[in-house]
This record gives C-alpha cells, structure tokens and sequence, in this order.
C-alpha cells in the first residue's frame, strides 16, 4: 500500500503517527500543505480506510443583550431589593417607579424565591419589605462568569443557567463543529513503515539527458487509482425528446411548419370556432398583450366566413376587437390552422413543434410555459380509424407500447379521443395527447374542403414517461446530477 501513495498522503500520515487526533487547520500547520491541499489528501486516506474522522461539536454559552444589561446594572429582583432597602417596606406602586410592569412581577416572585423580600396586603395596599440579608443569587454569580464565552459543558450550576435561559434574550448559545483525524489500524502498520523520501515524481529532459534518472529514486504510480470524470457538453435531455418527435414526424411523411410565439385572438381562438365568451378565452387562462392590437388578423372574406360561422353556431353578436386582441400563443394548432386556410391544400401532412403558454398554477403537472407538438392529415377519404393508427404509430416509434383511445370532447374537433399510454412505473394508464378531426364550423370556414385529422399535446408529459419523472419542474431545475445521469440513446 505504501508504494502507492500521493506525497501529501506522506505527509498526512507522517503527522498522524507523531500527534493523533488532529485537525484539519492543525495538520495543514504540521504538514505545511495548504488547506484544500489537506482535504482532498484526506479524502484520497480515508477512501483506502488509512484514517477515521469523527466529528465533534462544543456547546457555549454567552451572555445576550438583556444579560448584558443585567450584569451591569443588575437582575431586576436585585434592583428592587436595593431600592426597598432605602426605606425598609415600599408599596407595590413605589417598586413600579423603578420597574417596568414586564420587569416587576418577575422580579418579586425571584427576590420571593432567593428569600428576600415579603409580600403583604394591608388596608388594601400591597407593601414589600426586606426579609434577610441579601446574598448573591446563584444567577448573579453565573452572569459574572458569563463576562466571556463559556464552554456549557464547564458551567457546573445547571440550575442558574435553565433560569436564565428563560428569561428573554439573556443568554445566547453557539456552537463549534470540529473534526479530528486518527489513523485507523491499517493506517498505523504502514505509518510504521513510510520513509522520509517518496521518491522523484517528475521525469525532466535534463535527467534524461544528463542521466541523472538513472541514480533517482522515481516515486511509483498508483495505476489502479480512478481517473478524474469528465462532463462533455451535450444538450439537454427535453431537447433531445423534441428533436426525436420531429424525426419521428419526419419519417411518418410530415413537413414541419413554424408560427409566432405572439398570435391574434382571431387564429388562436376564433377561427377554431371559439366563442368570444368562452372560460379559455379569459385573463385567468390566457397572457395577452397589452395596449397591442392586430391591425390585419386575417382577409375580409376570412373575416366575414368566421363570424357568420359563430354568429350561426352559438347565437351572438361577434365582435372584430375581441379577435384583434394579441395573445401568447395557448396552443400550437393555430399555426396549423393558419397554414391550413392560406394553402387551401387537398392533402397534407404538417406538424408543428413549440413553446406555448397558459395562465395556471404551476405544479407538479403544469407549467405556464411548456413546449407542445401538433400533427394533422389533410385528405378525401381520411378516417378517424387513420388518426388512431397514426398515433399509434408515433407512440410506439416514441417507445410507448400499450396505447388505447377514450372518447372525450374537445370544442373544435368531432368526433374527439383521448389518447392513453400505460405507464409500467406506475401500473396505470395516464392520459396522453387529445386527438379528433376539425369540425366543419372550423374548415368550412377557411375554405378548407376535405377532412382535417389534428392530434397533439405536450411534449413535457412525454419526457416524464421517457425518464420517469414524477414532477415535470424537474425538467427545468438545472439539477446536474441528474443531467449528467441520464442516458444520450436511452
């Protein structure tokens, strides 16, 4: 063993065979090693089970501000017994002359306590008057000591240092944590051992080229000692996940489209045959920005089919300042949506992958912020039954097996499913991606003629299932332990 120890590990274990039970700052002296220098030498000790460290911890006590206060002008059960001792007998009024009424009762019933004083009630007055010589009281004594700092464990009057500890802010307890080291049994047989010299660590040109090398004793290597870890830079896990759903899109046939962050009431609502006054639509679930209004939301002829479209469906008066208001996107459907009513296509595979934003509580399933996906087939003869194996499709490429369907209502599309995936962590199903295909008062509209099949959601939900996580927080905690532990090609 002691062919393979570091020079500071000399060092240390020399020191600890001449004084045992040192400290840290006492071995940095001893040695001469800088004080990080000792730490990681200890480290590297106590790893090969050559030292033991215990820790210990000494209690003191020192006199707070109102001890402070005390000791200088005295407990208040000392000054009331002085100033009843200028006239022998005073009245309860007098004594509050000298005492505040915090200070009084606390301080007749400890002079009562010490055997000073007695209590009388006359002619309806309550007289104090001196009982017997007035000798220190163990509190009084204990305060001189605590001038300085203490030690609790040298204070041999328990009893005086309780009283004073409940007495407010008259004494103040700190502590000192120390450490000290010993060699361990191990240690102690190849102390015995260690030379002075630990050999020449370094190898020069000029030994070398003198020859000197040859007549040098070179420390040995510890080649079984472990290598420093490297942490190469890499992205971050949630984006890794993204980047997997667009390949995943892409290899299912789908183009991707890209939208503004910031979008009009007009495409994020109305067009998707939102009514102006629905819940979504209100400051408790949507950011909006403030004292900006879209000039050009959309074409006259759009405007005009979409309004006609709610004023049918939902029986109001539809209104354009309501659909100019400018929001931080709540989805990602409007972009497709939009990408949809300008290229009017007959058949189509788009997605779209980003950030949107809903005004919630934040908690362990819900974010303000989070990044969602999107994916709709435009077609003639698509069915429903085709938007079922196409997110079965995707969820298997995405390494989810068990998949079922439920039906659910989602305002613009019908008929509407929600996805399900099996989660083997938990043993249960868990709700996934919302799916259906756009209802005519949504295409119609738009001038969109064939069948829309839209399925989406969050992508945070996919990477809890993908790392089993608990509390989707945990994706954006900058925790680099868990960073660092998880899996590039899971």
């Amino acid at each position: 063993m002691s062919q393979v120890l570091h020079p500071i590990e000399h060092k240390i274990i020399r020191k600890l065979r001449d004084s045992a039970g040192l400290t840290y700052d006492e071995l940095a002296s001893g040695t001469k090693l800088a004080i990080d220098q000792v730490r990681r030498g200890l480290e590297w000790l106590k790893y090969k089970n050559l030292i033991e460290i215990k820790e210990s911890e000494i209690f003191f006590v020192s006199l707070g501000k109102n001890g402070k206060d005390a000791l200088e002008r005295g407990l208040p059960e000392r000054r009331l017994v002085n100033y009843v001792a200028q006239q022998k007998v005073r009245t309860l009024d007098e004594a509050r002359t000298i005492l505040p009424e915090s200070e009084l009762n606390a301080a007749i019933a400890n002079a009562r306590k010490n055997g000073w004083v007695e209590i009388k009630k006359e002619n309806g007055s309550t007289t104090i008057s001196l009982k017997d010589q007035t000798t220190n009281s163990a509190e009084e004594v204990l305060l001189s000591i605590l001038k300085s700092k203490v030690q609790v464990d040298e204070i041999k009057d328990k009893d005086a240092l309780e009283s004073l500890k409940k007495r407010p802010d008259f004494v103040v307890f700190d502590s000192i944590k120390s450490k000290r080291v010993n060699l361990t049994k191990q240690g102690l047989e190849i102390a015995t051992k260690l030379t002075e010299s630990v050999g020449e660590r370094k190898l020069t040109a000029e030994m070398l080229a003198s020859g000197k090398w040859k007549e040098v004793t070179l420390a040995p290597i510890d080649v079984e000692a472990a290598a420093s870890e490297i942490y190469v830079a890499r992205t971050h896990p949630l984006h890794d996940v993204i980047n997997e759903v667009r390949e995943i899109f892409a290899s299912l046939g789908f183009t991707e489209i890209v939208g503004n962050l910031a979008q009009s009431s007009f495409w994020n609502f109305d067009a998707l045959f939102t009514p102006q006054d629905h819940p979504a639509r209100e400051m408790q679930d949507t950011f909006y920005l403030e004292n900006i209004i879209a000039k050009n939301v959309a074409s006259l002829n759009q405007i005009k089919k979409v309004s006609e479209s709610h004023k049918r469906g939902w029986k109001y008066q539809w209104k354009l300042s309501e659909a100019q208001r400018m929001v931080l996107r709540t989805h990602t459907t409007c972009v497709t949506i939009r990408h949809l009513a300008e290229k009017k296509p007959d058949e189509a595979r788009v997605f779209s992958v980003g950030r949107v934003f809903r005004n919630e509580k934040v908690s362990y399933k819900h974010l303000v912020e989070f990044n969602q996906v999107e994916g709709v087939v435009v077609g003639k003869n698509v069915t429903l039954r085709d938007l079922m194996g196409l997110q079965t499709e995707f969820y298997h490429k995405i390494g989810l097996k068990k998949v079922k369907f439920w039906p659910t209502f989602f305002p613009y599309t019908e008929p509407s499913l929600q996805s399900m995936v099996y989660n083997e962590r938990l043993d249960k199903w868990v709700e996934l991606f919302g799916m259906g295909i756009f209802r005519p008062e949504v295409t119609k509209p738009l001038g969109i003629k064939n069948p829309v099949l839209a399925w989406g959601g969050g992508i945070e939900r996919i990477a809890m299932l993908k790392f089993n996580l608990d509390d989707v927080r945990e994706l954006y905690n900058n925790n680099l332990a868990w960073l660092r532990s998880v899996p590039k090609c899971p």
